[in-house]
């Protein structure tokens, strides 16, 4: 489909009415099937990937101390860049107080507000708040996830296993408590279990199989109950990887069913196919 008729995204957000720039540049920004959408969705990236890399090679000390006033020019042109862009696109939506409170319209202003309330919050005893804010900038990571085909799979294989990822948690934190006042009780401060939220700390760290070795067992059964938690943790931390894994598997098996053939009516073409691996036929553009 082409043109204004072509299908909304997935966010159920239509062009504003009014003026024909605003329906033009709402297939530009929130369109990628065509090539003014595709060119806008590769612009886009490439600044948000060198503002990234701005706020990261920013804090490093002896670069900033060098070339500081150079980063901080070219950050302000980036927060200029998506400043215009989020007023962009609540201009051009049906809906701007949607797209606000959505994820990426909430992703899209997190990325622009620390260096704008830097101004508000001059002065030398802001100094770590302001720190602290424009380590926020890394989150325009999040804006590349609306140009990944396969962003929507995951998120959505996210949700329908929460339930079961909520209860495997539970039951982890359930026996990070267990074994924490176990070891609490065995091993005691003079060990350097001086609490149940250290010892709790010692049993995530053991139980992940990492062990740090900042905090080490001394007694024949503290050192026994260890060996008993580093062996449940080999055991199920393979578990949530088999619950998001299966569920993906199912997802992607709807997500091919779904892929329709209008000529012969063949099913399972893979989310990308433009063609019916049956037929030849043209296959419907995906919504994505």
């Amino acid at each position: 489909m082409t043109g204004t008729n072509r299908a909304p995204p997935r966010n159920d957000l239509g062009p504003a009415t009014g003026a024909a720039w605003r329906t033009q540049w709402f297939h530009i920004i929130f369109g990628h099937d065509e090539a003014p959408g595709r060119r806008f969705d590769v612009v886009l990236i490439f600044v948000i990937a060198a503002s990234i890399v701005v706020a990261v090679v920013d804090s490093v000390a002896s670069v900033h101390a060098r070339f500081g006033n150079a980063l901080h020019l070219m950050e302000w042109g980036f927060t200029l860049v998506f400043t215009v862009e989020y007023f962009v696109r609540l201009a051009v939506v049906d809906r701007p107080a949607r797209y606000a409170r959505s994820f990426f319209g909430i992703v899209d202003l997190l990325s622009v507000l620390p260096t704008w309330i830097s101004l508000i919050l001059a002065g030398s005893q802001y100094l770590l708040v302001i720190r602290a804010l424009r380590i926020l900038r890394i989150f325009r990571v999040l804006k590349l996830t609306r140009y990944m085909g396969d962003a929507n799979l995951l998120w959505s294989t996210l949700i329908r296993t929460r339930r079961k990822i909520y209860i495997f948690i539970s039951t982890i934190l359930t026996l990070v408590l267990i074994f924490g006042s176990m070891m609490y009780l065995i091993e005691g401060p003079e060990n350097g279990f001086t609490s149940i939220p250290q010892s709790m700390y010692w049993a995530v760290v053991t139980m992940t199989t990492v062990g740090f070795g900042d905090i080490t067992p001394k007694t024949p059964l503290g050192q026994l109950l260890t060996a008993l938690i580093t062996l449940v943790g080999y055991s199920i931390i393979a578990v949530p990887t088999g619950i998001f894994t299966a569920e993906l598997a199912s997802g992607m098996r709807t997500q091919k069913s779904m892929r329709h053939c209008e000529a012969c009516g063949q099913n399972q073409h893979d989310s990308d196919a433009r063609f019916c691996k049956t037929c030849g036929a043209s296959l419907p553009v995906s919504a994505d």
